[in-house]
């Protein structure tokens, strides 16, 4: 599901927060006298995972977007929420245990214990059979829409935001040049290598812009590409990025 931002003023974009609520938190205070009616508020996915305080961090979003008046708010999906996804239904993944493992290993584990699982239970109820592993997976869907609103967060996510002039496109994490834009699948959230080699412009876009760097270089970009993850790691910092309509940068924040 793609989201357009109707942009005729000024585009904030916050890269991936990763469960770094008090980070968020003091983002969202800036932000708060930052923003002005007609702006766009776009947050480019990878809200869970890794971090120490990911229910906090969706409460946080869910409070901020709710207090915003006169602004668009729009949610991407990241690849941490396409993995939280995967794992409520892992009953029906052909190779479970290493599915979870690959997930474990890319930051999925955060999650998993801040809605109540445990990683270590997960092995021995893949191998104990579909039947186990649904009774396990429907305890943790339910201790996750025990937190209101979060169920409903997390299935409302755009695949990503293309402005309404169409020169901006705001994506997750990577891009496939070859693939036309309602083609993309998960390579929003995988292909990395396509967004870094991209040296043409994505269809008519004047910019892809994306929200996560796995290799943590910072914020940079190219002829046609703006990373805006300034993170020096899984914990931060973190920083959003305001353009104009046309892809200039005009401010950052923290400054």
């Amino acid at each position: 599901m793609l989201m357009t931002l109707n942009a005729t003023q000024r585009i904030w974009a916050v890269p991936a927060v990763l469960g770094q609520a008090d980070a968020l938190r003091d983002l969202h205070t800036g932000l708060g006298g930052e923003l002005r009616p007609g702006d766009c508020l776009v947050y480019l996915g990878n809200y869970m995972g890794h971090g120490p305080a990911v229910v906090e961090t969706m409460d946080e979003l869910l409070r901020f977007r709710a207090e915003l008046k006169g602004i668009q708010v729009v949610h991407l999906r990241g690849a941490q929420e396409e993995m939280w996804v995967k794992l409520l239904e892992i009953q029906w993944a052909m190779r479970p245990i290493e599915t979870f493992q690959w997930m474990m290993e890319r930051g999925v584990e955060a999650t998993l214990r801040a809605y109540g699982g445990d990683p270590t239970d997960g092995p021995s109820k893949f191998r104990a059979g579909v039947v186990v592993t649904t009774r396990w997976t429907t305890e943790l869907r339910e201790t996750f829409q025990d937190h209101p609103g979060h169920y409903e967060f997390l299935h409302s996510l755009a695949s990503a935001a293309p402005t309404s002039d169409g020169k901006l496109l705001f994506v997750s994490a990577g891009i496939d040049p070859g693939l036309p834009l309602e083609k993309q699948n998960d390579a929003f959230w995988w292909n990395a290598k396509g967004f870094e080699v991209m040296a043409a412009p994505f269809e008519a876009f004047n910019f892809v812009i994306r929200g996560f760097d796995a290799a943590h270089k910072g914020f940079h970009g190219g002829p046609h590409t703006i990373n805006i993850d300034a993170a020096d790691n899984f914990a931060g910092p973190l920083q959003a990025t305001c353009f104009a309509p046309d892809g200039s940068v005009l401010a950052s924040l923290p400054a």
